[in-house]
């Protein structure tokens, strides 16, 4: 039999009231979480990417409205097995329950996250004392040490009465990703969780995220507008853009067999691991979702969009059980069209090699 997801999105529209227009930002996506696994959710900015997580636990501003769709969420209460709609249980209840405890968020830049006049042990401890994880201040005390000591910092006894402006940048996000952690979450979602940070400290902080994955089985999304960034730490990706998701697929699908025209752009623009060979730019720009294009939004920008890509939105078709992708390319009718040479030659050199674009 097989198992659920831990968290499954359907159909969900979400839009922004900006006077007497909406922002149609999300337009009708649907995707899971299975257990112990990381997603990584991809896409320029601007393509909703960050919006849908931040709906799943309720993080929207005034003038957002989710129009339609369901967040099932399963996870252990008391002992016992729970299923709820995030978007309709409730702020009361997302706080008392979800937010922070059950599902915990990374954000990019470590010092929004952090209180300047607060020490650091103080804000690891905050959440559990809240959510009664630990049952004293000296046990989480004790469990901060260990947090600080599980994501990589020297001398947890010393950095845990320090203050933010008193560690660096990579220290600082560490200290953030122990907050997430400190509730034990069964999801974390880690929204662009390296962007602020320099290329050493990006893959220092990577291998620490999957490092963290293996030794605590939870289950991670991870945000980004790069796939490179991604390659050795998804299990899935969805690639998203204008609101929607246009391809979704194991990672090695996605990284040595991708099918829609925006993810040969995504994975051209990546640098060469060897240098070689020009950086690609997608041409063009986002569309306006205030009046979203008709039929495929990629095919303004895309050198190989068909007639119909201009007037009626693709479905998803089915390239295996686990790949899917919204395009009229992979239509039987339509004739058939290659990926670029470059990147096939980019893929054909990496898969050889076994690694990863």
């Amino acid at each position: 039999m097989e198992k659920q997801p831990i968290l499954e999105v359907k159909n969900l529209i979400l839009s922004f009231e900006m006077a007497s227009k909406m922002n149609h930002v999300i337009r009708d996506i649907s995707f899971h979480l299975n257990k112990k696994e990381t997603l990584a959710i991809v896409g320029e900015s601007g393509s909703g990417k960050s919006v849908t997580t931040k709906a799943i636990l309720g993080l929207i501003d005034d003038n957002e409205v989710v129009e339609s769709g369901s967040c099932i969420f399963r996870y252990n209460q008391k002992g016992e097995d729970t299923e709820v709609d995030l978007l309709s249980c409730g702020n009361d209840y997302l706080q008392k329950n979800i937010r922070g405890n059950k599902i915990a968020i990374i954000f990019q830049d470590p010092m929004t996250s952090l209180d300047p006049t607060m020490k650091i042990g103080k804000q690891i401890m905050e959440g559990m004392l809240e959510h009664k994880i630990v049952r004293s201040k000296k046990e989480a005390y004790d469990r901060a040490i260990e947090l600080l000591n599980l994501v990589g910092i020297d001398q947890p006894k010393k950095r845990i009465n320090q203050y933010p402006h008193q560690l660096s940048g990579g220290m600082r996000q560490r200290v953030v990703i122990s907050i997430a952690l400190a509730c034990e979450p069964d999801i974390l979602i880690a929204d662009e969780p390296t962007t602020a940070l320099d290329v050493t400290i990006q893959a220092q902080i990577l291998e620490l995220i999957k490092d963290i994955q293996e030794k605590t089985g939870v289950s991670i999304i991870f945000i980004t507008h790069d796939l490179g960034v991604v390659a050795n730490v998804a299990d899935r990706v969805a690639v998203m853009y204008a609101g929607k998701i246009v391809e979704t697929g194991l990672a090695n699908e996605i990284y040595y067999n991708p099918k829609h025209p925006y993810t040969w752009g995504l994975l051209s623009s990546i640098p060469s691991i060897d240098g070689h060979g020009d950086i690609y730019s997608i041409p063009g720009s986002p569309p306006n979702l205030i009046d979203p294009p008709k039929g495929d939004a990629f095919a303004y920008r895309s050198e190989v969009a068909l007639e119909i890509d201009f007037i009626e939105h693709p479905p998803m078709f089915e390239v295996s059980p686990t790949h899917f992708v919204a395009s009229w390319l992979m239509d039987e009718r339509a004739s058939h069209v290659a990926m670029p040479e470059e990147l096939r030659m980019r893929i054909a050199s990496y898969n050889k090699r076994g690694e990863k674009v």
